[in-house]
């Protein structure tokens, strides 16, 4: 339905040619849009509005007036800082697990072909090095370079110290008819039988016959926590099949003690105002609703889930992209210490039952 604007209301869009014929017609022009109508004295509240005319027959060209789609207030607090950036950095590198007999926490990624796993492990290890690196071999393709069991600690800029924490690189999850990762092979994973640099194929499932199977193995060998990690530019479009196998295997992990959390990737390729400005991800109201949906994929609630920005093109670190990463980081080393804490309390009851 056409709004009627009377001429004083047009304001800037009255040109004197229509000043002239308002005085002669004496009545009012309709403001032409296809999409709903707009109050010119009420404050904007939509992205765009729309601000064509008809002119004499002549339609001049729409204007759209793009509004940010940002909340005047984060959801999420984050400082922004070199030292909140130090903080992190000192916190992870001088992490150490809580049980004894265990030197490095073992974190396993999962998620589809193209989430983002290898290039997460890159990037973490980028913030670390103070230069842009790939150590993890990075796949832009159905195909996934990762196929096996990889294991990448972190090391420190110029040292040869590492700290307590290792990330784990698998094949990734197959999408409906795609063939990916099992069931059977990621429990054996995360159980600790699956040896380090074990090619995963669904013809040959990791058994007691597979070369180097962990057959009794120790806390150090087992997955402390596992990582989901799903590619916020594809949120809407992964097949109703991937969610079934989210819940399957949350099942399952769940079922072995071992907690969850997510990340949620190329949030830059979804808000252009955090692709401009990273700082802007937690006022960002598409990468919010994005990690709802996220949830809803997983399974899981949206405190689990957090976003990032992983290095791709870039040649530099920037500081804040930093520190999204190790915010997330931590965020998983949060999990990682509630798994030792939850296995030393039943070491502790088992030598009271023993005794």
């Amino acid at each position: 339905m056409n709004r009627v604007v009377k001429m004083e209301q047009l304001g800037p869009f009255a040109d004197s040619s229509l000043q002239k014929s308002h005085a002669e017609e004496k009545k009012a022009l309709p403001l032409t849009s296809a999409g709903p109508s707009f109050n010119f004295g009420m404050a904007a509240s939509h992205a765009a509005i729309p601000t064509a005319v008809r002119i004499r027959g002549e339609e001049k060209k729409t204007i759209f007036k793009e509004l940010s789609l940002l909340q005047s207030s984060p959801w999420r607090e984050v400082e922004w800082s070199e030292d909140r950036k130090d903080t992190l950095m000192e916190y992870i590198s001088c992490y150490k697990p809580s049980c004894e007999g265990v030197s490095q926490a073992r974190v396993l990624l999962l998620g589809p072909f193209g989430a983002g796993k290898s290039s997460f492990i890159s990037s973490v290890q980028s913030a670390f090095s103070g230069r842009v690196t790939n150590r993890a071999t990075v796949g832009n393709s159905s195909a996934s370079f990762s196929k096996k069991l990889q294991s990448y600690t972190v090391r420190l800029a110029k040292s040869e110290q590492r700290a307590g924490l290792t990330l784990c690189d698998i094949m990734g999850l197959g999408e409906g008819g795609t063939t990916g990762l099992t069931l059977h092979d990621t429990l054996a994973v995360i159980k600790g039988h699956a040896p380090e640099g074990h090619k995963f194929s669904p013809e040959q499932p990791v058994r007691s016959e597979t070369v180097g199977y962990v057959k009794k193995p120790l806390l150090k060998d087992k997955v402390h926590c596992v990582v989901f990690v799903v590619d916020a530019s594809k949120i809407s479009t992964y097949p109703k099949s991937l969610s079934d196998i989210f819940q399957q295997l949350r099942d399952h992990i769940s079922d072995l003690g071992v907690h969850q959390v997510a990340l949620l990737t190329h949030v830059d390729k979804i808000c252009p105002d955090t692709a401009r400005d990273i700082t802007q991800v937690y006022k960002s109201m598409i990468v919010h609703q994005t990690i709802n949906k996220a949830g809803a994929l997983l399974g899981m609630s949206t405190s689990y889930i957090v976003p990032v920005k992983n290095y791709s093109s870039e040649l530099d670190l920037n500081k804040n992209t930093d520190i999204l990463l190790l915010s997330a980081v931590d965020h998983i080393l949060q999990y990682v210490d509630l798994y030792f804490q939850d296995n030393d309390a039943t070491e502790s009851v088992s030598t009271l039952t023993w005794k």
